[in-house]
């Protein structure tokens, strides 16, 4: 095991939005309490837009690019950094919606700028009364009622709603129009990639009074008209100290654990591991570091590993990896 290498934890990434609220800071500590807008942290970061930095042990102060680029295959495994070289594959974040998103869609592989599209999933973390998720069409439409809908202000009437709770889980492929409703807070893992196309944001204006840019002709592109099928993900919720998988996909594979009262155990050694905590608070331990996590934060196993060790009375996370 390379001492460069150990369980990482990181500095958040804080973005304003224009929908954001206070609810990152009093749940989970993040930022300023007067900061009333604070509408994502992104936990694991690697891009220009936002860089996460590592908040312990030998390597504190270093950044996810510049530790992967000491020892990529050790930090991502070889066959992730085969496929993806030396970016990190997948952002992290927490996002807090006050008031509802813009519709939008994400660009696949094959349609984005960057050559890396967007295909993410979400896990609910809090859900005030009523919030809901706004994702995917009711049915299959054409093109043609696509932009009748867009020029008649009523795209929403098209789209399936559904009420959220917390522990549900959701899958937004890459081309599937989406938008999270106020009062939502959750967990986002995706592709590494900041690409949006906005489709309708309620002629929403921001603090200068100007409305935001939409991307209508742009979405038009990589919307992806025929799916239709359910986005819900159905994953068992009763099994203690047992990894039940959420959603195993392409571009990440995500796993729930409940733990209770016994250590669990990681040693994955083909690929990285994310750790999110969505609920309670554990102990990690491996490789010369140790610490403790709380809801709302994070951890970065590296592919090299000789075995990391979660404890806690009781705590629910996310597992996360290739």
């Amino acid at each position: 095991m390379s001492q460069e290498l150990y369980p990482f934890t990181f500095q958040p990434v804080l973005k304003e939005k224009i929908w954001g609220g206070k609810k990152l800071n009093s749940l989970f500590n993040k930022g300023e309490n007067t900061t009333s807008k604070l509408g994502e942290s992104w936990e694991i970061a690697d891009l220009e837009e936002g860089q996460s930095t590592v908040n312990n042990g030998a390597q504190k102060g270093a950044t996810l690019n510049e530790i992967i680029a000491k020892n990529p295959e050790g930090l991502l495994g070889k066959s992730v950094y085969e496929r993806f070289g030396k970016q990190f594959p997948l952002l992290i974040k927490f996002i807090d919606a006050a008031s509802d998103l813009s519709i939008q869609v994400h660009p696949t592989d094959e349609t984005s700028p960057t050559g890396v599209g967007k295909t993410e999933m979400w896990y609910i973390m809090q859900a005030d009364p009523g919030a809901k998720l706004t994702v995917g069409f009711k049915e299959k439409i054409t093109k043609e009622d696509y932009d009748a809908h867009i020029e008649n202000l009523s795209i929403e009437e098209v789209m399936n709603e559904h009420v959220v709770n917390e522990g549900d889980a959701f899958f937004i492929n890459a081309g599937r129009i989406h938008a999270i409703g106020g009062g939502v807070l959750l967990a986002e893992i995706q592709q590494t990639s900041d690409v949006t196309y906005r489709v309708y944001d309620y002629n929403r204006k921001d603090d200068f009074g100007n409305l935001r840019d939409l991307h209508v002709a742009e979405s038009r592109e990589v919307l992806d008209f025929e799916l239709t099928e359910d986005f819900m993900l159905d994953y068992n919720r009763d099994s203690l100290n047992t990894a039940q998988v959420v959603k195993h996909h392409t571009y990440f594979k995500t796993d729930w654990v409940k733990l209770s009262n016994k250590p669990y155990s990681i040693h994955r050694t083909e690929s990285f591991t994310i750790i999110i905590v969505v609920a309670g608070s554990l102990v990690f331990s491996g490789d010369g570091e140790q610490g403790t996590l709380a809801a709302g934060e994070t951890l970065l196993i590296p592919a090299e590993n000789s075995g990391v060790v979660l404890e806690s009375s009781t705590s629910e996370i996310l597992e996360v990896y290739l």
